[in-house]
């Protein structure tokens, strides 16, 4: 079936600068790209009969290349498909622009970085990012326990030797009033930023400071606009100054130790357990959409979960599992961990 709907990647295979054993290496993760999409041949064709063509030399394989590789255009039609298997179709956009920045930085080699992600879409991106051999990435919010996190995207050996610092990646900006009679919460200062005009990616965490105000992690580019444009919060005037990222304050999470003994690992029996909730009550919000592992949304209460997973409920907080143990009698002995 011919395809009449192309669009192109344009991939840079040689530098100058680059040595012979650089030049072989990059040659080999291009052609392992590309021969995956020659795989998958029922969603994307190469439009040309020669992809890469090497002549041996003295000063070994110098390469001779056509410098775009057409695809078929769409979403399913990508010709990241292979590399971006597995991935929530809820990401699928991000992780892609992601993927496309590490491997502009590896090709120039050059450090980039990402907007905020959200936790889903970094935990893909990390997947993904490991199927590429010499692309890596650093996730940094600000502090250890952070969400909203920015990626740092290069080549593995120059990240191991530029240390990304804070300041690149982040903005703490200090939003302070007096919210006595006027309480706000996390949404309303997040309305208030947004109402600026900003993206919300270009946004990380909210700390609420209770009647002090509150904490802001963003892009540093935005750190000198928000402090002319930020001039309010709900009726309350406020003032907004940048700080030194070790004046983050972040009070220690509510955390509860649950033990139970449960029949199966089910996601709707574990939840139950650990939320403290009837059974038909996680069966409704897991159907309705409400729960996710992972950070990835799950609508099935019979998926089993393992040491290690994050389960979520909205409103609910945050439930991480820990040691399983199964007893002589077939049952499971959870260890659980509950942040409220």
């Amino acid at each position: 079936m011919m395809l009449t709907h192309c669009l192109p990647i344009y991939h840079v295979l040689t530098r100058g600068d680059l040595e012979h054993s650089e030049r072989r290496t990059h040659a080999c993760r291009t052609q392992r790209c590309l021969s995956m999409l020659a795989s998958t041949s029922s969603k994307a064709r190469l439009s040309s009969p020669h992809v890469l063509q090497y002549r041996r030399s003295r000063s070994g394989y110098s390469q001779r290349a056509i410098r775009h590789v057409t695809y078929a255009a769409g979403k399913k039609n990508s010709g990241y498909a292979e590399l971006l298997k597995g991935v929530d179709s809820d990401n699928a956009e991000v992780v892609s622009r992601v993927l496309e920045k590490a491997m502009t930085a590896a090709d120039r080699w050059d450090t980039v970085y990402t907007d905020f992600l959200s936790p889903a879409e970094v935990a893909d991106a990390k997947m993904v990012l490991e199927r590429v051999g010499d692309v890596t990435c650093v996730a940094w919010g600000g502090y250890m326990s952070a969400e909203r996190q920015r990626l740092a995207l290069g080549r593995t050996e120059m990240l191991a030797a530029e240390s990304t610092a804070p300041e690149d990646l982040l903005a703490l900006l200090s939003v302070e009033g007096n919210f006595m009679f006027d309480p706000a919460t996390h949404r309303d200062f997040l309305g208030a930023v947004l109402g600026t005009g900003i993206d919300r990616k270009k946004v990380g965490d909210i700390v609420v400071q209770g009647e002090q105000g509150a904490q802001i992690l963003v892009v540093p580019e935005l750190a000198e606009y928000l402090k002319t444009s930020l001039t309010s919060v709900r009726s309350v005037q406020v003032m907004v100054e940048e700080r030194e990222l070790s004046s983050l304050r972040v009070a220690p999470p509510k955390v509860q130790d649950i033990r139970s003994v449960e029949a199966s690992l089910r996601l709707d029996a574990i939840a139950s357990a650990g939320f403290r909730m009837p059974r038909s009550k996680c069966v409704t919000m897991i159907s309705s959409g409400d729960v996710r592992v992972n950070w990835k949304e799950v609508t099935k209460g019979g998926k089993n979960v393992q040491s290690g997973d994050i389960i979520s409920i909205r409103g609910k907080g945050r439930l991480e599992v820990g040691e399983i143990q199964e007893t002589k009698k077939g049952r499971f002995v959870v260890n659980m961990t509950r942040y409220v």
